[in-house]
C-alpha cells in the first residue's frame, strides 16, 4: 500500500467532472461517464491504486465498497478494506453498491472497453490473464483531475491538459464537431448549397445535421451533388428544385413520404437519388419508410440500384442513434455529422448472401 493515500472529492462530484472530462463524442463515452465508472475511480483512489503506488483495483473493491465504508476516510480504515475486499466472505457494515454480479460490467465495459481503452487506467502486465489478483489502476494525470484543490479554471485547464495528452486527434476531432453542432443550434443556421446558395434554416439540432450533411457528406459521398428537396418540421419546404426534377424525371409533391433531404448525384450516367432522413430524435429510414419511397421511384422509372437511403445523425453515441438504430432498414445507410469521412452500410444480401471477401472487395487500402 502507499505511504500517503490520495486526497479525493466524493463519489458524486466524481461523476459530474467525469461528464467534463468525456464529453459527448468521446468514444466508448457512456462507458466512462455513467454511475459505475464514478464508483470506480472513487474506490480507486479511495484505496490508492495508482500508478506508481504499488496498490491495485480488482472489481471486489468496487461491488464490496457500501456508503458507510466510504464515509470512513481515514488511512487506516482505506488501507484495510484494500486488502480486506479481496479476501473470500469479506463484508463492511452496510449495504453494498453492488450485486457481484456486476463484476463483468465493471471488468470487461467500463474498464477495458471504457477507461483503459482512453488512456484513464492502465493494466499490470506482470501477472497472468487469468489471474483473480487486482489489476487496474488509475493513471497518475487522470487521477489528479479528481484532487479537491482543483477548481473553477484551474480544474478546467486541467481537463483540457488531460484530453490534449490522451484522447486521440480522430476523438478530440470528433468532441470538437459535436461541441460545435451543439453551439450551432441556438441560432439560425446558414446553409450553403453545392450550386452556390445560401438559406437559413430554422434553429436546432435537425437543421444542424442538415446543414452537416448537405455541406460535408454531399461533397464527400458523391460526385456532382445538389439539392433536390430540403424541409424542416416547422416549414415542409424550405427549398425545392422543380426545374432540376423535371430533367430527372421524379416528380415532387409535399406529401406525408417525402424524407427531410433529397439530394442527386449528376455525376453517373444515370443520375443518382438519396433521399436523407435528419435525425435528431427520430424519424429514420425504416423499412416502411424505404418502400414507401421505392414506390415514389418506382412510378418515376428510376432503377432501383439509382436510388439511396440515408439516414443522418450528429454522433454515434447520441440518444437519437440508439434509440432508432434497431429500426434502420437494410439496404441504406447511416451517416455521423462527427465523423464525416465514414458511413455505414446496412447490407442487404437475404436473397443472395455475399461472402466477406465480395463485401471488401470495395474496401480502400
Amino acid at each position: 500500500m502507499p505511504a500517503d493515500l490520495p486526497s479525493h472529492i466524493g463519489r458524486a462530484q466524481i461523476s459530474a467532472r467525469l461528464q467534463t472530462i468525456f464529453p459527448e463524442g468521446t468514444p466508448q463515452r457512456n462507458y466512462c461517464t455513467r454511475d459505475l465508472a464514478a464508483s470506480i475511480v472513487f474506490v480507486a483512489l479511495y484505496i490508492g491504486a495508482v500508478d506508481g503506488s504499488g496498490a491495485f483495483l480488482g472489481p471486489k473493491h468496487v461491488y464490496r465498497m457500501t456508503d458507510r465504508q466510504a464515509e470512513r476516510t481515514d488511512d487506516d480504515s482505506r488501507r484495510r478494506y484494500a486488502r480486506g475486499a479481496v479476501k473470500p466472505g469479506f463484508r463492511v457494515p452496510g449495504r453494498r453498491w453492488y450485486a457481484d454480479n456486476t463484476r463483468e460490467p465493471i471488468r470487461d465495459e467500463t474498464l477495458r472497453e471504457g477507461l483503459v481503452s482512453v488512456g484513464a487506467v492502465s493494466t499490470r502486465t506482470d501477472i497472468p490473464t487469468t489471474s483473480s489478483k487486482p489489476r487496474y489502476a488509475l493513471k497518475a494525470g487522470f487521477a489528479a483531475l479528481f484532487d479537491p484543490a482543483l477548481s473553477g479554471t484551474r480544474l478546467r485547464n486541467a481537463i483540457s491538459t488531460w484530453q490534449t495528452a490522451n484522447l486521440s486527434p480522430g476523438a478530440l476531432a470528433r468532441v470538437s464537431l459535436v461541441r460545435h453542432g451543439a453551439a450551432a443550434a441556438t441560432g439560425r443556421i446558414k446553409t450553403t448549397f453545392p450550386n452556390g446558395e445560401t438559406r437559413l434554416l430554422a434553429p436546432g439540432p435537425s437543421s444542424v445535421i442538415a446543414r452537416a450533411t448537405i455541406e460535408i457528406f454531399a461533397p464527400n459521398f458523391l460526385v456532382d451533388p445538389a439539392v433536390l428537396w430540403l424541409s424542416e418540421s416547422g416549414n415542409k419546404v424550405v427549398a425545392r428544385d422543380d426545374r432540376l426534377a423535371t430533367r430527372i424525371g421524379l416528380k415532387i409533391a409535399a406529401d406525408r413520404n417525402l424524407p427531410d433531404l433529397i439530394l442527386v448525384d449528376l455525376g453517373p450516367p444515370d443520375p443518382l437519388i438519396v433521399f436523407v432522413e435528419v435525425v435528431a430524435t427520430d424519424g429514420a429510414i425504416t423499412a416502411r419508410r424505404r418502400a414507401a419511397l421505392i414506390e415514389l421511384t418506382n412510378a418515376a422509372g428510376f432503377k432501383r440500384e439509382q436510388v439511396v437511403f440515408v439516414t443522418a445523425y450528429q454522433d454515434r453515441s447520441s440518444t437519437a442513434f440508439k434509440r432508432t438504430v434497431t429500426d434502420l432498414a437494410w439496404g441504406s445507410f447511416a451517416w455521423f455529422a462527427s465523423e464525416p469521412g465514414q458511413i455505414v452500410a446496412l447490407h442487404d444480401s437475404t436473397t443472395t448472401p455475399m461472402k466477406l471477401v465480395s463485401l471488401l472487395q470495395g474496401r480502400p487500402e
